[in-house]
């Protein structure tokens, strides 16, 4: 019985400290390329040309990719299909603004259910352009005790740094 009482009470302190989690979540990364702003942009607002640097388009050799809506930019739409590593998903381009910001609607829905957005902000200085690729959402109970246990900025970060370095290396040839 003294087990039982310790393990409930154990279980009951995670799910109150997990309830004291940040509702909202951000992640952010950035780099900076050597191209001007305009020859990055159109990487980012067609998603046919995120195979060349998406670091989830490599996971999943047999993806199922569907393109719809606008060719690009505003109203540009891209689900997938995938295995376990890249799941199940949509996004939609929401807003540009040339050639220095790309908002994206992004909803998971494998292995989990999730909407976020995610953005994309380009800033010339120079002969380099800063880009800032950043996702923030809601974290509902089950975001916040997942978070408990793994971190989800060094997780999904790792991805945005590698997104990125494949970005510049397209973009600066």
């Amino acid at each position: 019985m003294t087990i039982l009482v310790i393990v409930a009470i154990a279980v009951i302190a995670l799910l109150a400290y997990a309830a004291t989690r940040a509702d909202t979540f951000r992640i952010e990364r950035s780099t900076s390329i050597n191209a001007v702003p305009d020859a990055i942009f159109s990487l980012l607002t067609d998603f046919r040309r995120w195979a060349e640097w998406s670091p989830w388009e490599k996971l999943d050799p047999d993806l199922k990719r569907t393109h719809s809506g606008a060719t690009d930019g505003k109203g540009a739409v891209y689900a997938w299909e995938g295995n376990k590593k890249v799941g199940a998903g949509r996004m939609e381009i929401t807003q540009v603004v040339p050639p220095s910001r790309v908002v994206i609607k992004l909803d998971f829905l494998r292995p989990f259910e999730a909407h976020n957005v995610t953005e994309f902000t380009l800033a010339a200085g120079g002969t380099a352009t800063r880009v800032i690729w950043a996702m923030t959402g809601v974290n509902n109970f089950m975001g916040k005790l997942m978070s408990v246990f793994m971190n989800m900025d060094k997780m999904v970060g790792k991805d945005f740094e590698t997104g990125l370095a494949n970005l510049k290396a397209v973009a600066e040839k």
